[in-house]
């Protein structure tokens, strides 16, 4: 694939090198965006995150723009819907983990917690360089921050998820060292 030199998994479809190149790694403060991407990552387990890059506006479309309030009010019916929904992962239990996600998530907010400062203060507002040469799958980090969501009442938030997570939105940067993106963010 032609462009700069990038991760090595970004090169096998034009959608992920174009995911790798203008998101994946960049850091995300807005709260709402690092729940969006969590819920996806959680649609990811199991599956290929070229599929979930694929559906992801149908996710969109069929979680209301991933708004944590109009999803919190998601019940049976919506359940149901999804599950027919031939755009998206029609995986019940993630659906529903996604809106009991969506509860959670403003549950944070109604105790003055918010999403972002609650992620970025396990970082101390800073990137997290991996500075080795292991790919990682998990980490103390993500550890640490899965238990602290399932203490809140998130589900689908598994240690190798929140990793995978962290690395999209930034918080860990895992560019690989002749990516042209590796430490390129702040």
């Amino acid at each position: 694939m032609s462009g700069p030199p990038r991760c090595a998994w970004a090169n096998s479809d034009p959608l992920l090198a174009t995911y790798h190149d203008a998101e994946w790694g960049v850091p995300e403060r807005d709260s709402r965006a690092l729940w969006e991407k969590l819920m996806l990552d959680g649609f990811q387990a199991g599956l290929s995150w070229l599929t979930i890059l694929r559906k992801r506006d149908a996710f969109r479309a069929a979680f209301e723009n991933f708004d944590p309030v109009k999803v919190a009010r998601f019940g049976p019916a919506d359940v149901e819907r999804l599950v027919q929904d031939a755009g998206i992962v029609r995986s019940r239990a993630k659906i529903e983990a996604v809106i009991g996600n969506a509860r959670a998530y403003l549950a944070m907010e109604a105790a003055g917690e918010d999403f972002s400062d609650f992620i970025w203060t396990m970082t101390g507002g800073k990137v997290v360089r991996n500075t080795g040469r292991e790919r990682l799958v998990k980490s103390a980090l993500s550890e640490q921050m899965s238990a602290a969501l399932k203490k809140r009442g998130f589900k689908f938030v598994g240690p190798v998820i929140v990793y995978a997570w962290l690395q999209a939105t930034g918080v860990v940067d895992d560019h690989e060292r002749g990516c042209f993106r590796h430490h390129a963010s702040t």
